[in-house]
């Protein structure tokens, strides 16, 4: 795969702002999103919306931000730095939810504005531990994905959000097609958790046209943070002036070197890992 730049010494480099729930076991959240972006040569920017209390076995509590403070962290942060790209993870509340997509169109993130958004529609953990309150799904429907330039949810995230369950590509398409009605320039379903095929296809679709990225699956129970790594992998990519297809592609290719070089990890999940990089350089 073509690596994206690292910067030289004393350059500046491609800034990314992730907008998510902390991760303290380390695999996923903006932890896993920052481990991405750094072995991508791209300098990660954080606003904190939620502290999770979590290990490899599962999530055991969360404290969340309040919303003004998340929204001042996007506004400091684009104000003085200025990034490249954006993605949310987890947003936890409605309240989180609307105070992050005010600020964003504020300061032009989004499919309406300058920096491109990656919205990872985060609901629960990989384990079933639940990151978002139910009430909450109507704000990621109405108020969140519409302002995402792509939104990237896995299968249990598009069930809940679209009511399809996915057992095949044609179930995909119509989960493509229901999310992309509820108003992103662009929707991907992730086809890691259909078990049914050697293949792990994700479907990009943008109101016309689906694109399928094939990759053959990769058997491990270390999976942890893998959705934040593509969403993180996107952002960085788009960032560095990829179109959103080349952006898919470059991510899945990446997701899937990071699930290959997957370690075991306290008593559950290990997480993904993008340090492959350290040895391709």
């Amino acid at each position: 795969m073509k690596l994206l730049p690292l910067p030289a010494d004393g350059q500046t480099p491609v800034r990314v702002l992730t907008i998510a729930g902390t991760d303290s076991g380390g695999g996923a959240g903006i932890q896993a999103d920052s481990r991405t972006m750094a072995m991508c040569g791209v300098h990660a920017c954080v606003a904190v919306a939620a502290v999770t209390v979590q290990n490899s076995v599962g999530v055991s509590g969360f404290h969340e931000i309040p919303p003004q403070i998340v929204a001042d962290q996007v506004r400091s942060v684009v104000g003085d730095i200025g990034v490249g790209a954006a993605k949310t993870g987890m947003l936890a509340s409605t309240a989180i939810i609307e105070a992050v997509a005010e600020v964003c169109r504020e300061v032009g993130i989004g499919r309406d504005g300058a920096i491109p958004l990656v919205v990872d529609p985060v609901a629960a953990s990989m384990h079933g531990d639940p990151l978002l309150h139910a009430e909450a799904l109507d704000a990621v429907r109405h108020t969140l994905i519409p302002l995402a330039t792509i939104v990237t949810p896995n299968l249990d995230e598009v069930r809940l959000i679209t009511g399809i369950t996915v057992t095949d590509q044609a179930d995909a398409r119509r989960a493509a097609q229901a999310l992309h009605d509820m108003g992103p320039r662009w929707a991907i379903v992730k086809g890691g958790h259909l078990r049914s095929s050697e293949l792990s296809t994700d479907l990009l679709f943008d109101g016309e046209n689906y694109y399928e990225f094939p990759a053959p699956r990769i058997t491990t129970g270390n999976d942890h943070g893998g959705g934040d790594t593509l969403a993180a992998a996107i952002a960085c990519a788009l960032a560095h002036g990829y179109p959103v297809p080349e952006a898919v592609e470059f991510a899945k290719e990446w997701t899937r070197r990071c699930l290959a070089a997957s370690y075991d990890l306290g008593a559950g999940h290990g997480p993904v890992s993008p340090l492959w990089r350290l040895s391709h350089s």
